[in-house]
This record gives C-alpha cells, structure tokens and sequence, in this order.
C-alpha cells in the first residue's frame, strides 16, 4: 500500500477539487469541525493532537507520525424563511410577498483530506485540503419582486470555499509543540433574482445574475499545544484573515467593490485525561466577522451597494463553545466519539431582510462518531454524525416594518472517512 500512496493521493486530490460543493456552514459560515474525527466531537479538541490533521491545530501533527487520512460528508441543512404581516410596524419601500419558502438543493457533499510526514524525531510536514464552509440559498421564487425593477430568475446566492494548508511543527521539549500553516484559499460565488435592489447599488450590472465567480487568497495560521500537567493540556490555535481577490462580477454587491475576504478566528481549549480510556475537551473561538466590511456591514441607505460603506449581512464577532468527549475501551479496537456545541448568535432581529439570503441562524448543535481500527499500523475506518435542530429567528422587515421575517433552520451531516 506504502508504494501507492503518490498515485493514491493524485487521484483523491482531483476528486476533491471536482466535487467541492458547500452550503450554509454550522460556526456562521464556519464548519462545525475538520476532518471526521473532529465532526465526532462536534469541532471540540484544539488541545488534541489526534484532530489536529485535517484544518486543526498544526502544532499537534508532530506528534501523529506518518498518516493520510481522507473523508466525504453529506450535509443537509433546510432553510426556509416567512413573511407575515406585522400591526404594530409601518409601511416602508420595500414589502415583501408573505407566505414561507423552502430552499431547494437540500443535500451536500463536502470532501476533506490530509497527510502528516516526519522530517525527524522532533519535526514534520503535512497538507490538508477541505471545504471550508459557505452560504447557500435556493428559492423557488422571486423573493425580492419589485414592480419597479422586475426579477428575472429565482433568488438564492452559493459561496463556496475551499482551503489549502502546507503545515510545519515541531517539538518544543517533550511536551510542548508549535506548528505553522500557509493557507491557500479559493472561494466560488453566484448571486441570481436580485434585480430589485439596482437602484441601490453602486454598479448595476455587477449586482445580480452573473453567472459563477471566482475568488483566491493566502493566510496563515500559527498553533501551540502542551501538557501542563501528565493529565491536563492546552491548546491554542490562531487563523489569520485570509485575504482574498475581488469578486468582479458582483462589485456593486458586496462592499469595497466585490471585497469579500475570509474572517480572522482564534480558538482556545483545553483537554484532560481522566483515564487511559477517557479524555474530556472544552474548547472555546472567537470567529471575527468584523474583519469583513461585506459581512459585518449594516443593510441601511446611507450608502450604495458595492460602496466602501456599502450595505452586508450585519454579522457581528461570534463566540462558540465545543464541548467533546473521546473513549478508548482497554484493549479495544473501537474509539467512540461525542460533543455538543453552541454558537452565538452573530446578527440582531433587526436585520433578517438581507439575511434571507444566508439564514446562519443555527445554534446548538451534537454530534457523535467512532473509529473502528482495522490494524496496527493505524489504518482505521471513521465515523460521525451530527445534528442541529431547527432555530428561528424572527424580527421586522427594517425596509417596511408592517411585515415581519422569520428565519428557520436545522441541520444534518453524516461523514465517513479512512485513513491509513
């Protein structure tokens, strides 16, 4: 197996780019975790070197040895929106049609995969490909219908993204470790049945119905982890901003003329080993939207879409907790795998119109996952799953206050993996 690793990892590489495909992300617009053992935990585990492969902490790949790991998630996250009528607000400039709408396009496959080579017993060098989460909104009608500036095309948006990491760690003593990663990014974006808002953006023909659009970029990210104590340890893990080119087609959408980088977030946790068996993990991120003036930017009029001030989704800096657990029987084959984790919510009740096209409402979520060892050499089978409830959020129309919205959302995600 050994002598076809190359042509192994050529053709998981092609498939992972041809079937990147995103939607709507559990963190905001974040992942819930990377790769299928973090899933298992529900993201939890900054401070585990175990679920530091595939997008995780890079200073815990010295100490995974040699491994390739890969896996495909089948996300499935409804989204849905309602407008009903509202007798306590006033009419404004911008009603919409009342009624609720479902998305289409409910399930989605997201591929991931990593490896981790030692350069000598106190360094390494690994990669790892993954989606890194996305919008995305299908709906079967002309939600934003304006007399005025006709809707040609059902309304929905699709941003995807997909990141690249080239990673190096080492060994800080014998338990301590510190790891950097160069980050390349590359984002796909489409907009469709935005006609309505022409008149308020910057340059019109760069608003809607453009056909796909793409983006690329460069960041980094820098992590520690260490055993303070022979049960206790801490882990930390800084992304950078990643910035981004200029989505030209939908400059008079997003603002700074198509700017749309990708958030800076920060992520600390700790793990403690009860037992052999068992290891508990608290991690706490900080994901900061604000670093994006086209997510973080309040739907008013004081300026044009696509303008330095022009009009986002009003996404504030979001906090998440994960808590995971992980147990290995004595002598056994199996590692099971649990966690729970809950978001903050990043936008207020008074800016839900433009976030019909990205409800991020999700919350809560669980998760649960194993690995079943297949031999001792590390070759394994993954598992896990995880499932949001449905979350609503509901507040006025800000462009015509006799109307209110409701956002709703739940979310499932099963994913298998392999790594040898």
């Amino acid at each position: 197996m050994n002598k076809n690793y190359p042509q192994q990892l050529i053709v998981l590489l092609i498939l992972l780019v041809c079937t990147v495909q995103i939607s709507s992300a559990t963190d905001g617009y974040f992942s819930i975790g990377y790769g299928t053992k973090s899933k298992g935990m529900a993201g939890a585990g900054v401070a585990l070197f175990s679920n530091s492969l595939i997008g995780g902490n890079p200073a815990g790949n010295v100490f995974l040895g040699k491994q390739i790991s890969f896996g495909v998630g089948a996300f499935a996250p409804m989204r849905e929106y309602t407008i009903s009528a509202n007798t306590e607000g006033q009419p404004g400039i911008f009603p919409l049609t009342e009624g609720t709408v479902k998305s289409d396009k409910p399930v989605f496959f997201i591929p991931s995969i990593g490896g981790n080579w030692m350069i000598n017993k106190t360094s390494a060098v690994g990669f790892s490909i993954y989606g890194n989460g996305g919008m995305n909104t299908s709906y079967p009608t002309k939600t934003f219908n304006n007399p005025q500036a006709p809707v040609t095309s059902p309304t929905g948006i699709n941003l995807s993204q997909l990141f690249s990491e080239i990673t190096y760690s080492m060994k800080l003593g014998k338990n301590h470790s510190f790891g950097i990663s160069a980050i390349g990014a590359f984002q796909m974006f489409e907009a469709n049945g935005l006609q309505a808002f022409m008149g308020m953006s910057s340059d019109p023909l760069k608003l809607t119905d453009n056909g796909v659009d793409y983006s690329y970029g460069y960041g980094a990210k820098i992590g520690y982890l260490g055993k303070i104590t022979r049960e206790l340890s801490i882990g930390v893990k800084y992304q950078s901003e990643i910035f981004m080119t200029k989505f030209k087609e939908y400059a008079g959408l997003f603002a700074e003329q198509g700017a749309f980088n990708i958030p800076s977030n920060i992520t600390v946790g700790l793990a403690y080993q009860f037992s052999r068996e068992f290891t508990l993990a608290l991690d706490a991120k900080q994901i900061r939207y604000t670093d994006v003036k086209s997510v973080s930017n309040p739907l008013t009029l004081d300026a044009p879409l696509g303008d330095d001030s022009g009009p986002g989704f009003a996404w504030g800096n979001q906090l998440v907790f994960k808590l995971g657990m992980e147990y290995t029987p004595y002598r056994s084959d199996w590692t099971y795998r649990a966690g729970v984790s809950h978001a903050m919510q990043q936008f207020p009740e008074n800016q839900l119109m433009f976030n019909i096209l990205a409800p991020g409402v999700s919350q809560n979520h669980v998760a649960a996952g194993f690995t079943r060892k297949l031999s001792k050499k590390g070759n394994g089978i993954n598992l896990s799953a995880m499932y949001s409830p449905a979350t609503s959020l509901s507040g006025p129309n800000s462009m015509y206050t006799a109307q209110t919205i409701e956002l709703k959302m739940s979310q499932f995600e099963l994913e298998l993996g392999y790594t040898f």
